[in-house]
């Protein structure tokens, strides 16, 4: 008896990378809030300590200069969807100073999580003495400091572990947060202003030279000089001194990459919410704390500034002892959010350097189960961890270090954008408003006040923060001489670096599904080859919701009848450096959309053959490609056509869409028995056919589909007979009448 044939064995790669991933603009602004917002527990205190009691005006003043500074991210995001310092910088100024600049801003992140986390353990550690002296528990009593270092690891590597398995999950704990903080937010300021209008408040003394009291360490290298009596500089050293409640913009550069369709839009929405809640949290603390605790007590709440405000309320005892605990478990909360912000603008900086060969390769491979760069964020929290033992838990430390990176970044990210509105003129969704033209010439006031300001602010902290100075410098030096080695290093020992390729993790599987690929029926499979030419999938990301309706961007790696046979091939030799290069221009298109695809390699000796029998396994309704540059568009349809005669029953029902470059409209195809499209001449004849046969007998029982059932069974009597080379010979003059008539019919729809 013989043996039926073994069928081929067929091995699928589906292909996923982490930066596929999308969020909405409420998860982006809950992110970049975790960082901004939880300034409002530590910068009132440090600012105060520095300049007095004026410190409110000075934070006021920096909360609306960040929309400004925003608007400069905003910028560049719309030209580049990874639109953070490195690649800003790198753009305008070349890789030199864009290395200088992701230095300083890597010391901003290396001290973001640390401060964050120590003032978290701060807080918590002033609640657990305040709540063991009140019940009079001796043994309830932590050392804040060291308790603080220690929370502060804690929740280190609890981020790091959410971070590990991916950035939903860290974006999901971000908003909880942020919901959490809300609630606390409303019920404070509400109970502030029911305090004040009850009580009444000590005013703000305004921001005058004479209500300016400067500490030792606020004026740094300025002590002793008559530079602090003069106005404009004693402002400056203010302004200085409150730049830590505009941490933060940073990630938004990086979060931009996840945001979901309009991407831009989304962004600016996410921007506004962000400049609201910081401005209203920030600046409204500051000011309360000024107005509602008396002088002598508020400085013992310098560092537990909310704490400290919320004992100071209105109402019995017991309740304000309820709120204060409230308040440390959202400070908490918040605080700890900031260290998970810390971790994923940190690693998101780091992905830049290293695509560009500035870090080995090594860093960038994706986590083996969850696709995430788990090897730089190990580093980061490494780095991380290892401040928070420096710092034995001293918040005021990693205070006066941290605008330094802050500053720096903020004002090399502005001269960047200003470089690039005359380097890079077009390509920009929007631009940072007040641009005014002379001659012709663009005139960027707004970018160019933005970016004075910033740099005046950078060299102001600079001699009034010695701490900051000196650790600064140093952390800055020592990175910059890392990625200086580690690219030269990287360029010796790895072949020529031409292009920015992402890092997939590949997943084998003998059969294909649509539940196995995780998409739904009536997905479209989207055909790519050439890296060069996607004018295809960019059409089909800007018309497609992905809500409704998955995308399969599929690649077919040809091989052998030989090589995909009996034996099944391995996850290299169906995913190369091709595929490679292939699938980071659609990741790259994706992010660019904010739509989520699925990405799919198969192995086939025929290309089209492969591309129908996919349709056919994951029950897709639409397969489209692009313009083949051997055929014309009806060989390349009847090519794809005779793939699907070629498909085992039931064939399902399919439709072809071919998409030139250089034409508007797409050209469409039904595989298998469809209803045809008839040419308007044809419909008239068939009309007139009807009229005329009807009154000849049948009457109103004759419908227009007997007509053509009549016409297509003759047709079919004389190819059986010996008239086939007549019937021949009408198909191709039809076929000739046809393309003329659908030349005319596109002109007919060309606009006049």
């Amino acid at each position: 008896m013989t043996q039926p044939p073994r069928p081929r064995a067929v091995n699928v790669v589906v292909a996923t990378t982490v930066m596929l991933s999308f969020i909405s603009f409420w998860r982006a602004a809950a992110i970049v809030l975790s960082d901004l917002a939880s300034s409002a527990y530590y910068v009132g205190g440090i600012a105060e300590q520095a300049i007095g009691k004026a410190a409110p005006w000075f934070i006021l003043a920096i909360m609306l200069f960040s929309y400004a500074v925003r608007a400069i991210y905003i910028e560049s995001c719309s030209m580049f969807v990874r639109g953070g310092v490195y690649k800003v910088v790198h753009e305008a100024m070349g890789g030199t100073l864009a290395k200088f600049s992701v230095s300083a801003l890597m010391f901003d992140y290396v001290l973001t999580g640390p401060i964050s986390g120590v003032s978290a353990g701060l807080y918590l550690g002033g609640l657990v003495n305040e709540t063991g002296a009140y019940l009079k528990i001796p043994g309830l009593h932590v050392h804040p400091p060291y308790f603080a270092a220690v929370f502060a690891a804690a929740v280190t590597i609890y981020f790091w572990r959410k971070n590990i398995i991916g950035l939903h999950e860290s974006s999901e704990k971000a908003l909880r947060i942020m919901q959490i903080t809300t609630v606390m937010v409303v019920i404070l300021i509400a109970w502030c202003l029911i305090t004040i209008f009850k009580n009444g408040y000590q005013p703000v003394p305004l921001p005058t030279l004479a209500n300016l009291h400067f500490s030792k360490e606020g004026l740094g290298w300025l002590q002793g000089t008559v530079a602090p009596s003069i106005t404009i500089i004693a402002i400056m050293v203010g302004l200085g001194h409150s730049l830590l409640a505009m941490s933060g913009e940073e990630s938004l550069a990086q979060v931009n990459r996840e945001i979901a369709y309009p991407k831009l839009k989304n962004l600016e929405r996410a921007g506004f919410v962000i400049f609201i809640y910081s401005m209203l949290f920030t600046s409204l603390v500051s000011f309360f704390a000024v107005m509602i605790v008396p002088d002598a007590a508020r400085q013992k709440f310098l560092n537990n500034l909310i704490g400290g405000l919320s004992m100071f309320l209105v109402g019995p005892m017991s309740v304000r002892l309820l709120f204060h605990a409230f308040v440390v478990l959202v400070g908490t909360l918040i605080l700890s959010g900031a260290v998970n912000t810390a971790i994923i603008g940190s690693n998101g900086v780091l992905n830049r350097v290293a695509e560009d060969g500035v870090l080995p390769d090594w860093f960038r491979h994706p986590h083996h189960k969850f696709g995430t760069s788990s090897r730089l964020i190990n580093l980061i929290v490494i780095l991380q961890l290892i401040t928070i033992v420096i710092s034995r838990g001293d918040v005021y430390m990693l205070g006066e270090a941290y605008a330094f990176g802050v500053v720096w970044s903020f004002a090399m990210k502005a001269l960047s954008v200003l470089v690039l509105r005359y380097k890079q003129p077009l390509g920009r969704g929007w631009k940072v408003p007040l641009n005014f033209h002379i001659a012709g010439t663009e005139i960027p006031v707004g970018l160019i006040l933005i970016t004075i300001t910033l740099f005046a602010l950078a060299l102001i902290n600079v001699v009034t923060k010695e701490v900051a100075t000196i650790s600064g410098v140093t952390f800055t030096i020592l990175f910059f001489i890392v990625f200086e080695f580690s690219e030269k290093y990287n360029r010796l020992h790895t072949a020529a670096h031409s292009q920015e390729l992402e890092k997939f993790n590949l997943n084998t599987n003998e059969d294909l599904s649509a539940e196995a690929a995780h998409v739904r029926p009536g997905n479209v499979i989207v055909a790519v080859r050439n890296p060069n030419r996607m004018e295809h999938l960019q059409r089909m990301l800007e018309k497609t919701d992905t809500r409704r309706i998955d995308i399969v961007v599929l690649s077919v790696r040809q091989v052998t009848q030989a090589g995909s046979g009996e034996h099944p091939l391995d996850a290299s030799q169906i995913f190369s450096v091709d595929e490679t290069a292939v699938f980071t221009k659609v990741v790259n298109l994706a992010e660019k959309a904010g739509k989520h695809v699925e990405l799919m390699v198969v192995p086939g000796s025929d290309p089209y053959a492969a591309i129908v029998a996919t349709a056919q396994r994951l029950q897709s309704s639409r397969m489209v490609m692009g313009l083949s540059p051997k055929l014309s568009p009806a060989e390349q349809g009847a090519t794809v056509g005779r793939a699907w005669e070629n498909l085992p029953e039931p064939r399902p029902s399919l439709s072809l869409e071919i998409v030139a470059p250089d034409e508007e409209e797409s050209i469409f195809y039904n595989l298998g028995p469809h209803p045809p499209r008839l040419w308007p001449q044809d419909l008239d004849l068939l009309h007139r056919l009807w009229l005329e046969l009807s009154a000849k007998g049948p009457g109103s029982k004759l419908h227009h589909r007997d007509i053509v059932g009549v016409a297509l069974r003759r047709m079919q009597e004389s190819l059986e007979s010996g008239h086939a080379d007549d019937v021949v010979a009408d198909v191709m003059r039809e076929i000739s009448n046809g393309s003329a008539a659908a030349k005319s019919e596109a002109r007919s729809r060309e606009p006049k």
